[in-house]
């Protein structure tokens, strides 16, 4: 069910002129996975979210596919060799068209901040404890947590504690399943889950004068993006 939030300071209205003390204007900034036909989010930034100052090289990492007879198996992933941050620890077990499920052991903190401009994607948090920053805020994280990100999000995570973590990167939009909503988008009593078990990311102070770089997905290939500006130089989102 889609609920209205704010965090922070935000114009009366939307794609009207928005200014500090100073009389410099804010930059808004929608982010949709569709545009306006889908559920979008304003963002107003201190400095232009455009402004780039290097393109990196694309990263293309291949994915053997192991064709078998068609079976059921039981996959004890707690025995995968993996290592690394939340990104480079992945390990792809099954993908198709639609959808690719990794498994990672994280046992660092993330240094550049991510994207995946293609897909939603789900963490499922196995184990472990960590911090997601993201440009919405932040979300502490422990196990048996569901986070999920949209695409165009950007985000990064700082372990505490070692973490295992499912993920589900999927091309089309995460939603409700429409057997536990009513017509209005509300929760049915039959659902697993309800309204009061989603948590939003609380705002933190804008991060001012500072560069970043982020490292972009597009379905197999990553490329890096430095920023004049830093994404979450935000004071306020709706």
């Amino acid at each position: 069910m889609p609920f209205y939030q704010k965090r922070g300071e935000i114009p009366e209205k939307r794609h009207t002129q928005f200014k500090d003390a100073n009389g410099n204007l804010f930059w808004e900034e929608l982010i949709s996975r569709q545009g306006f036909s889908h559920i979008y989010s304003n963002v107003y930034h201190i400095n232009p979210p455009t402004a780039i100052k290097k393109f990196g090289v694309q990263i293309v990492k291949d994915i053997k596919i192991n064709t078998k007879i068609n079976k059921h198996c039981h996959l004890k992933t707690a025995k995968i060799k993996s290592q690394g941050d939340a990104i480079s620890a992945r390990t792809p077990l099954f993908l198709n068209q639609d959808v690719m499920v990794s498994k990672c052991h994280i046992d660092i903190s993330m240094k550049e901040l991510f994207k995946n401009a293609y897909s939603d994607e789900i963490l499922f948090i196995q184990s472990g404890e960590g911090i997601l920053n993201t440009s919405f805020g932040c979300l502490n994280l422990s196990w048996g947590d569901y986070i999920v990100i949209p695409r165009g999000v950007i985000w990064k995570i700082e372990i505490t504690k070692p973490m295992k973590v499912l993920v589900i990167e999927s091309h089309e939009p995460i939603e409700t399943p429409e057997r536990y909503r009513n017509k209005f988008g509300q929760l049915l009593e039959h659902s697993p889950f309800s309204e009061r078990d989603i948590i939003t990311p609380t705002i933190e102070k804008p991060i001012k004068n500072k560069s970043a770089t982020i490292n972009v997905k597009y379905h197999n290939t990553i490329q890096s993006y430095k920023y004049s500006h830093h994404p979450f130089d935000i004071i306020g989102w709706d």
